[in-house]
């Protein structure tokens, strides 16, 4: 009787456990109305104008009992670009800069996750800009975890990262106007209801 009970909690607890694992990590869906990517550029030594890109889609998998196992990936609309100047936005868009007739989009794919503190990390990865693909890694802070004003879930997050962009093939101007570019990063992201979710990406199979 003893060991048919000790068999009996074991496996409870061993289906428990399964359970929690299967649950642990969740896919959060980044909210592009309060999600800017904004970039900080040295003027020729007399000011650094920034500017946003609004544009951004992806998705988070955040596994709160593990983070060091989370992911993140994110498409970036460099066509929505805005520095508050409209002849300057579209000399950007040119050739001289973005090229967005060519590369419309950027995108960044984590490839590690490095725990720093109780709620910051270095997530390193690889960010393709201008048809080009670097690894960078980006300074991230997880903000807080709640319930939004639209009762869905959300994690939220602060991240800051520095480029070259001449090593991007943007390299106009340099070094009068600046090749170090800071970045920083203000992002929401949303558990969504199963009826507004998308598939997860499949994992391809080795």
């Amino acid at each position: 009787m003893i060991r048919k009970t000790l068999r009996t909690v074991a496996l409870t607890a061993m289906a428990s456990t399964l359970a929690f694992s299967a649950q642990a990590a969740e896919k959060y869906t980044l909210d592009a109305s309060h999600t800017a990517i904004t970039w900080h550029v040295n003027h020729f030594g007399f000011s650094t104008p920034s500017g946003k890109f609004m544009g951004v889609e992806g998705e988070v998998i955040l596994d709160e009992a593990n983070p060091a196992s989370s992911s993140v990936k994110v498409t970036v609309d460099v066509n929505a670009m805005n520095s508050g100047v409209e002849k300057l936005d579209e000399h950007l868009k040119n050739a001289d800069f973005f090229d967005v007739a060519k590369f419309p989009t950027a995108t960044f794919v984590s490839k590690k996750v490095v725990l720093t503190g109780k709620d910051t990390a270095k997530v390193e990865g690889e960010l393709t800009l201008h048809g080009v693909t670097k690894p960078i890694t980006l300074d991230v802070k997880l903000n807080k975890i709640g319930e939004n004003m639209r009762q869905m879930k959300t994690a939220g997050f602060t991240a800051s990262t520095t480029i070259k962009r001449s090593e991007f093939g943007m390299s106009t101007y340099v070094p009068n106007l600046g090749d170090d570019i800071k970045i920083d990063i203000e992002s929401e992201a949303n558990i969504l209801p199963a009826a507004e979710a998308t598939p997860a990406t499949p994992v391809a199979k080795k």
